[in-house]
């Protein structure tokens, strides 16, 4: 038996080893003598039928867990209800160590097999996309209903609000949405010339870069600036908020975090978006004219007239009819995962990348269905 303290003992009662009595100093100051005591007895529970207290001179709570490692919850329940001589605060000490050990059978190693693996994965991966659905759904109604109340309330109207987001939104992103446009529209008017001079209808290139920025490039690659700079700034703004617990005080006071942080955001993101989608349309245009005066000859009035004359005023009304609708599930994308952060600042990059990813994701996805549906309706 390990040494032990001269004033702490753990003896077997005569002729029977299923029976301990434990006496001494059980306390913090031997922890290290007594854990190296339990090591010893290899920590079987079920061996010991019976344990005697009564020896038992000091003890805390330290000695206590070390007692209830040893003999097991149903045993030190027992024993605290048998040592009638003890003192009534150690035996509430050993009752209240001896509840709260935990009765749960030990977790046996799970099986592993492949299929089964991928099998959970993809089912964990469809319920959180199921969550992650139903809760979009449930704020977009939340937001409509926003809107329907306070649409025939002016004095509801935050527009000091929506005015530093339009700036916010809209005038600072102009710059990058010009000039990013400005090279697509180089680079595919490079690309449709290359290609159409094989066959000998470089002309058409100005047909190329009018339908594709109408239609597609412009508000498609506007959506996508937004959804990277104005959706995540939307989260961390609402997410930074709800960890400082400004959110809270907002429901204290008696008013609605919806009609103060997310309509003037959906607002101005619903006005912006349309506004910069048009500057995308005439960037990218004037890129794809740069290109035809320089390398193929085609002069700013060859261009426009050919625009004119082959580019009907549909398919600008088709792009930007887009634009409105991107903007609205940027913005509730944005401000939903704000509302979601957990209040660390781990938290809040967390749903600012995830606010980011779904966006862009969902502004592919309904591109991509209002593509399919604009050419069976042969628009």
């Amino acid at each position: 038996m390990p040494a032990l303290p001269d004033n702490a003992f753990l003896t077997h009662a005569p002729g029977d080893p299923l029976d301990l009595t434990i006496r001494g100093d059980w306390t913090l100051e031997n922890y290290a003598q007594l854990r190296q005591l339990i090591s010893g007895k290899g920590g079987a529970r079920a061996a010991f039928m019976r344990a005697d207290l009564s020896g038992l001179r000091r003890l805390d709570t330290a000695g206590g867990q070390l007692l209830a490692e040893l003999l097991g919850r149903d045993l030190l329940q027992a024993a605290a209800d048998g040592a009638s001589e003890m003192p009534e605060e150690r035996r509430v000490l050993l009752r209240r160590i001896a509840a709260n050990l935990s009765v749960e059978p030990e977790a046996q190693p799970r099986e592993t097999n492949a299929l089964g693996d991928v099998l959970e994965q993809v089912g964990r991966g469809m319920a959180a996309f199921w969550e992650h659905l139903t809760s979009l759904l449930g704020f977009i109604g939340l937001t409509l209903s926003g809107l329907a109340r306070n649409l025939f309330r002016p004095k509801n109207w935050r527009l000091t609000a929506v005015a530093a987001q339009l700036e916010q939104t809209a005038l600072h992103a102009v710059p990058i949405v010009a000039l990013l446009t400005f090279m697509v529209g180089a680079v595919v008017a490079f690309l449709g010339a290359t290609i159409l001079a094989a066959f000998g209808a470089t002309i058409y290139t100005v047909d190329l870069i009018a339908f594709s920025f109408l239609r597609e490039f412009a508000v498609l690659l506007t959506a996508i600036l937004m959804a990277g700079r104005t959706a995540s700034a939307f989260t961390a703004q609402i997410g930074s908020m709800k960890a400082n617990e400004e959110i809270d005080a907002i429901r204290t006071l008696g008013l609605d975090p919806l009609d103060i942080l997310v309509l003037p955001r959906v607002l101005a993101m619903v006005i912006a978006l349309p506004l910069l989608t048009f500057v995308a349309m005439i960037s990218g245009m004037f890129g794809g004219a740069l290109v035809c005066a320089l390398s193929l000859d085609i002069s700013p009035t060859m261009f426009i007239n050919i625009v004119q004359q082959n580019v009907e005023m549909r398919h600008y009304l088709l792009g930007i009819a887009k634009a409105p609708v991107f903007a609205f599930l940027i913005a509730i994308i944005g401000c939903l995962e704000g509302f979601k952060v957990s209040g660390s600042a781990e938290s809040v990059g967390e749903h600012t990348t995830s606010s980011v990813v779904q966006s862009i994701f969902v502004v592919i996805l309904v591109d991509a269905l209002a593509a399919l549906f604009y050419m069976e309706m042969g628009w």
